[in-house]
């Protein structure tokens, strides 16, 4: 997993070092959201197949990333404002 948090810190810096209103702004379409609602409710119900856990996995990642963008922004920010 440490590779991984790497990548993923690199990944968050790069999309943090973006326009920040874009970037603040960003969230999933309606349509995804949807999606990963109804993972996550067949999870509870525990009748998640391998692959659609796998695919839920993946869309925390994501969403792992993007908090990370929007903190790394908002820090950014917070410093700017702050010279």
């Amino acid at each position: 997993m440490i590779a991984y948090q790497n990548i993923y810190d690199s990944l968050a810096d790069f999309i943090a070092s973006m326009d920040a209103e874009k970037v603040l702004a960003f969230h999933a379409p309606d349509s995804l959201q949807e999606r990963v609602e109804y993972l996550i409710e067949k999870k509870q119900e525990e009748q998640l197949s391998a692959r659609e856990k796998e695919e839920l996995d993946h869309y925390f990642i994501l969403e792992h990333i993007v908090r990370l963008a929007k903190s790394r922004t908002l820090l950014r920010l917070s410093k700017d404002g702050a010279k």
